[in-house]
């Protein structure tokens, strides 16, 4: 009975990061979006999350990754409910779900932009342009950092179009649901790649520096020994030749290495 009891509280005590080395097997929870993190055809996951997701656990010993599709509402649920080990894609830092979550410290840091009608007719340069006209609506993914920098700049509530993916801000400007969409640079810039004829991605856009976005991966409170770990791994390793040449595909470089902590990026963002 008491070599019972052991073996059950040895089990019991076993930490995520213990089972992953024990298995080989990362559970991966992720929201679908270019360049971050999405499938191929085949059924691939690539990325920019999501290649140094798999190069950053396989030092860890996780040897496959299993991809865990969610959306951006249930993302950080499903990861505290335990779905998944962890959370990945354009996922930013921000003080509020730093209350909830630990996070990574960030592996971009990327500012946002516009999507608007061909030749920005509106001549829209900033969300408080939109701001400034009540009859304007703006197309952000819902539970986005931009629901929150629009509000910030002095948007309406009214005026934020929430949708579920970039796929439906694409569409809303298109049809002029809404003035404009909001998201990471290289998100707008991929979608304005769909339809170069009737959009496009402002090259100029004018923002608080505070908001640009640190992404970075999340994991439950408990599993802090996992987070460590990673942040382990990827000190040294962001910004070298291989890490580059990983991300390059992607749209990322040089510019969008970041040095700075976790806990820098939320001291920095707090009001």
């Amino acid at each position: 009975m008491l070599a019972a009891m052991m073996l059950a509280n040895a089990a019991r005590a076993e930490t995520t990061l213990e089972r992953i080395v024990r298995t080989g097997v990362l559970r991966l929870g992720y929201v679908d979006e270019a360049p971050f993190a999405y499938l191929l055809p085949d059924g691939t996951l690539t990325g920019e999350s999501a290649v140094i997701a798999t190069e950053v656990l396989g030092r860890l010993g996780a040897q496959r990754i299993e991809p865990v599709a969610a959306t951006w509402e249930s993302l950080i649920p499903g990861l505290l409910a335990g779905r998944y080990d962890m959370a990945a894609g354009a996922l930013t830092i921000t003080p509020e779900l730093s209350n909830t979550v630990l996070f990574s410290n960030p592996h971009y840091r990327l500012g946002d932009t516009l999507l608007v009608v061909r030749s920005n007719p509106r001549q829209l340069r900033s969300y408080g342009d939109i701001a400034a006209d009540r009859r304007l609506r703006l197309a952000v993914v819902t539970g986005s950092a931009q629901y929150d920098y629009a509000l910030d700049a002095g948007m309406s509530a009214h005026q934020l179009l929430s949708v579920q993916n970039s796929q439906a801000q694409l569409q809303a400007v298109r049809t002029g649901r809404a003035a404009a969409a909001a998201g990471s640079e290289l998100s707008m810039r991929r979608l304005a790649q769909r339809d170069p004829a009737r959009v496009q991605a402002l090259a100029v856009f004018a923002d608080d520096p505070v908001h640009a976005g640190y992404g970075a991966f999340a994991f439950r409170p408990e599993d802090a020994t996992l987070c460590d770990a990673v942040n382990r791994a990827l000190k040294g390793w962001l910004g070298s030749a291989e890490h580059l040449r990983l991300v390059a595909p992607f749209g990322f470089g040089p510019l969008h290495v970041t040095t700075r902590t976790a806990a820098e990026v939320v001291a920095r963002a707090a009001p």
